[in-house]
C-alpha cells in the first residue's frame, strides 16, 4: 500500500482544481446559463418522472428536461440583482443556491424633440401607470404550456442598433436601463414570432407605441413595440416565423427600429442569450 501513496497523490494533484457541474454538459445550458444581472442561470433540478415545481424570489420558474434527461430550472435574473449567492426553492423542500456574477453595462444619450416623453404632464404620467400595470400583469403570467424551443429566431432580419441593459439618458435625465434589443430596420419590415405562442396582450401606449405580447409557455414571454401595424389579436396562437405586425416608430422612439423585451419568470432579461449571440 505505501508505494502507492506516491502514485495516488501524483493522481490528485494532476485532477481540476474546479469541475463543471454536471448541468454544463447538457444542449440547453451551454445556450443559455448566462448567470449575470439581466441574464439566465440554469440549476439542476435531478431526474424523476414528474416536472418538479420550483420558485425564484417568490416566482414560479421554466422548468424543462434537458437532452431527454434531468430536469433543469430555467431562471431569469433581474437586472437589479446583486453578484453573489442566490437560491432556487424547490416543492421537495430543497434550497438550491447558485453563483451570479457581475456584468457591466455602458450608456446610451438619447434627444428627444418631445419634452413630454421625458417629463410627461399629470395626464399622461395617469396614462402612463395604467398601462404600466396592464403590461406588469402580461410579464406575470405564467401559463402551464411547454416551449416549443429555447433556441430562438430573430424576430426580424438587420443589424442591432441598441443591446440590452444600457443605461438611458433622455435629454440628460436618466430613465430605467434598456430592457430589449432594437433592431436598425426599415419602417414596414415584417416582425416574426421567433418561436410558437399566444397573444396575450395587444395595445397602443405612450411609451412602447403600439405593441404585442406573446407567451411562449411558463412565463417565457415576448414583447415587440413601436410598430406601425400589428396583425395579430389577443387568442391567436402563433406558430414559430408568423407574421404579428410590421416595424414602425410609434411612442417613445427616434425612428424605425423593432424593440424585442424577453421576459422569465418577470425578470427582463438579454434576449440575444436566446438567439445565440450573447456576449459576457
Amino acid at each position: 500500500m505505501s508505494r502507492l501513496l506516491p502514485f495516488l497523490l501524483v493522481l490528485l494533484l494532476a485532477l481540476p482544481a474546479h469541475v463543471p457541474p454536471v448541468h454544463a454538459e447538457g444542449f440547453l445550458s451551454r445556450l443559455l446559463h448566462q448567470p449575470v444581472p439581466g441574464g439566465v442561470a440554469v440549476v439542476e433540478l435531478g431526474d424523476g418522472a414528474a416536472r418538479p415545481i420550483a420558485r425564484y424570489q417568490g416566482k414560479p420558474v421554466l422548468v424543462v428536461r434537458e437532452d431527454g434527461r434531468r430536469w433543469i430550472a430555467v431562471v431569469g435574473l433581474p437586472l437589479t440583482v446583486k453578484a453573489g449567492r442566490e437560491q432556487l426553492e424547490v416543492d421537495d423542500g430543497r434550497r438550491l443556491a447558485f453563483s451570479v456574477g457581475s456584468r457591466h453595462y455602458k450608456e446610451q444619450r438619447i434627444t428627444l424633440k418631445n419634452q413630454q416623453q421625458v417629463t410627461p404632464n399629470a395626464a399622461n404620467l395617469a396614462r402612463i401607470e395604467r398601462e404600466l400595470a396592464v403590461q406588469t400583469d402580461a410579464y406575470r403570467q405564467f401559463s402551464p404550456r411547454q416551449p416549443s424551443n429555447l433556441l430562438f429566431d430573430k424576430p426580424v432580419g438587420g443589424p442591432l442598433s441598441s443591446p440590452f441593459g444600457l443605461r438611458r439618458f433622455f435629454n440628460g435625465e436618466e430613465r430605467n436601463p434598456h430592457s430589449g434589443l432594437d433592431f436598425a430596420v426599415p419602417a414596414g419590415t415584417p416582425v416574426k414570432a421567433p418561436a410558437a405562442g399566444r397573444v396575450i396582450l395587444v395595445g397602443d401606449y405612450f411609451f412602447n407605441g403600439r405593441t404585442v405580447f406573446v407567451d411562449h409557455g411558463q412565463g417565457l414571454i415576448s414583447m415587440f413595440c413601436h410598430l406601425s401595424q400589428i396583425g395579430v389579436k389577443v387568442g391567436d396562437e402563433l406558430a414559430r416565423g408568423a407574421v404579428l405586425g410590421k416595424v414602425g416608430a410609434t411612442g417613445r422612439a427616434t425612428g424605425p427600429h423593432l424593440h424585442w423585451n424577453v421576459s422569465l419568470n418577470d425578470a427582463r432579461v438579454d434576449p440575444s442569450i436566446f438567439i445565440g449571440a450573447f456576449k459576457p
